[in-house]
């Protein structure tokens, strides 16, 4: 064991030897390393950032709400054409009053309205300061209710005031921040758009998936006045009206038997046979997982391909430099044969080396996606996650190029005659 640690030792200095002296060609050799392993941390920690942040946003949902839509994430990710599903007969509040009606397991049903495709975002201004242009929603007074927000200031809107149809306003966590830094927002008058709206109550901060407000980037008026103010907009000539249910069980109630009952009662209303598919959507959180988890497996699969493109060119590199190190070295490789180095230990001695370049090129990489994910962060404020199983990754990989690509060059020296070796010139 005592000579296995000197000669562990040995290699260990030897291998610094030769990058000290080989300072370009070492560099050049652990580049594709370098560049291969970057990827793959940087990329981990901004795919595991978004979907932490994601998985938040989603949490907020509720884990037995339904939604239902007209058109919705899950069928555009299922191929279906865009303006096929436009033609869809459209969501209504009639619809959220017959699930309330008959359906047993529901307890509230929320509409909002707006906010969909062809929505032209608005620019919230008081006094001197304005945002840039943000979504505008309808709901009904149950909003926070059926969307699980937090009303971190004032209040929500009322029954009444949805049905007198008041100018009133609670705004999202990016409008409050713009406009309001030092202020209490609460009744002051904003505009929007054109309007002037009263503001009676602000919501909390959400995660944001994609880095910087997105989610919060929003105002809620009631239903009816933005009936009101905003005319249906349309789409290849065609008035689509984007309303969507959400959807809350009584407690106890599973969300399958909810999801049951509401697809029941949706399909009788738009009158559809049995043989004919949904011509609505259903989703939950649950489903929105997926397609995320779909997403990213996409991503990782391209981000694998490219890395192992990047590490292929660096361990071809090492094997080439490896080689050529075993050439310049013939001598010492004879005179260590003569002096009683067996077969092995030389096979050690410069695959370890090997193995000790491309650990190198590792830690660099490493160090690299590390600084990438966190520049992206600081500067665009996308979310990110630097979890230890990454950096084992990238060490992992890099050292595995370097058992791989080091054990050709590594036999060839073991190989050597050691008088042929001295012979050498």
């Amino acid at each position: 064991m005592a000579f296995r640690a000197s000669l562990l030792k040995e290699i260990l200095f030897l291998s610094l030897d030769t990058i000290r002296a080989n300072k370009l060609r070492s560099a050049l050799t652990i580049l594709g390393v370098v560049i291969g392993v970057s990827s793959v941390v940087g990329m981990t920690s901004l795919i595991r950032g978004f979907g932490d942040q994601m998985t938040g946003l989603v949490q907020q949902m509720g884990a037995s709400t339904v939604y239902v839509a007209k058109l919705s994430i899950a069928s555009l990710f299922s191929g279906r054409n865009f303006f096929d599903l436009l033609k869809r007969p459209d969501i209504t509040e009639a619809d959220a009053k017959a699930i309330k009606e008959l359906c047993p397991s529901v307890d509230l049903v929320g509409v909002q309205l707006g906010g969909g495709p062809a929505q032209q975002p608005q620019r919230f201004t008081y006094r001197d300061k304005s945002t840039k242009p943000m979504q505008v929603i309808g709901s009904t007074a149950n909003f926070p209710e059926t969307n699980y927000l937090e009303i971190s200031g004032g209040r929500f809107f009322s029954d009444y005031e949805v049905s007198h149809r008041r100018q009133v306003v609670v705004l999202g966590f990016a409008p409050t921040e713009a406009l309001f830094p030092n202020l209490d927002p609460i009744g002051k008058k904003v505009r929007i758009g054109a309007d002037e709206y009263t503001v009676i109550g602000t919501v909390g901060k959400r995660p944001s998936p994609l880095g910087g407000n997105q989610p919060n980037e929003f105002a809620v008026i009631p239903i009816t006045t933005y009936d009101k103010k905003y005319d249906t907009p349309r789409i290849r000539g065609m008035l689509v009206r984007f309303v969507m249910l959400a959807i809350v069980p009584h407690q106890g109630v599973s969300r399958e038997q909810l999801q049951k009952e509401v697809e029941e009662v949706m399909r009788t209303r738009h009158q559809l046979r049995l043989d004919q598919e949904n011509d609505f959507d259903i989703l939950t959180s649950d489903m929105i997982m997926k397609i995320f988890d779909q997403i990213t497996q996409a991503i990782v699969l391209a981000l694998v391909v490219i890395s192992s493109i990047a590490l292929m060119v660096g361990g071809i590199g090492v094997m080439a430099i490896m080689t050529i190190s075993v050439t310049e070295r013939t001598r010492e490789i004879g005179v260590r044969k003569a002096l009683g180095a067996r077969r092995r230990e030389i096979l050690w001695q410069f695959l370890l080396e090997a193995v000790f370049l491309t650990s190198v090129g590792g830690i660099m990489g490493i160090a690299l996606g590390s600084t990438i994910g966190l520049v992206v962060n600081f500067f665009a404020g996308f979310p990110v996650s630097l979890p230890w199983w990454s950096f084992a990754l990238g060490l992992g990989f890099s050292s595995t190029i370097g058992i791989f690509f080091g054990i050709v060059p590594a036999m060839k020296a073991a190989k050597l005659d050691p008088i042929e070796a001295l012979r050498y010139e």
